[in-house]
């Protein structure tokens, strides 16, 4: 009787374990089947900039008007990006040079506490995009202090009276001692511009959705 006993528990336990492991099983492959994004802007990928390749990570509906996408190498994370392109794309007329304003202001405001951050306005000889680049450090609390080389480039759009407008961002990330990171993005600049001035902006196709609740 006491193996008969014995034989039940065993086989009863045998029976919960392989549940339990079919269950975590489950969740495992649940939890790392990969998200669809939506494309929202409908642009052809991936995009290349600077030799690298850039899929589609994240796309955001922040409003009824303003759409916005970020971009990241193959082997890249986008909560701990090397190199990032963001797209945000406003279904509505925006002054370019109010736009530029307000972020150079925010900038200048970053400049009196980082003494490592720079910054230059550059237009196009025909006036119709201007490109904002900066360098810019940071030591957040978790994780390595990095400093930042980003350049946004503005658009404005007339499409057979349809306006909208466009803002074209690259990110490049070095970890480590600021000062070093700082002065090996710099030497960079130079050839980051030039990718950027030769690099079209991609094609827009605008679906619109939901606004997406704020967290």
């Amino acid at each position: 009787m006491k193996n008969k006993i014995l034989l039940y528990a065993f086989c009863l336990y045998s029976f919960s374990s392989t549940v339990l492991a079919q269950e975590t099983k489950t969740e495992e492959t649940a939890a790392s089947a990969p998200v669809e994004v939506i494309d929202r802007l409908n642009i052809p990928g991936p995009i290349t900039f600077n030799d690298g390749e850039f899929i589609l990570a994240m796309s955001k509906q922040n409003s009824a008007t303003w759409a916005q996408q970020q971009y990241i190498l193959r082997d890249d994370d986008l909560k701990n990006y090397k190199e990032l392109i963001n797209i945000s794309y406003f279904d509505k007329e925006i002054d370019m040079e109010t736009a530029v304003k307000q972020k150079v202001d925010f900038i200048e405001k970053r400049k009196s506490k980082d003494k490592n951050t720079f910054m230059d306005v550059t237009e196009s000889p025909d006036g119709k995009e201007i490109i904002v680049d900066y360098l810019t450090t940071d030591t957040p609390k978790e994780g390595e202090s990095f400093a930042e080389y980003n350049l946004d480039r503005f658009k404005s759009y007339d499409v057979n009276g349809k306006k909208s407008f466009v803002i074209f961002s690259y990110s490049k990330r070095t970890a480590g001692d600021l000062k070093y990171a700082a002065r090996s993005l710099s030497k960079e600049r130079s050839r980051l511009m030039e990718a950027a001035i030769k690099t079209a902006i991609p094609p827009v196709t605008y679906k619109p959705t939901a606004v997406e609740p704020k967290k």
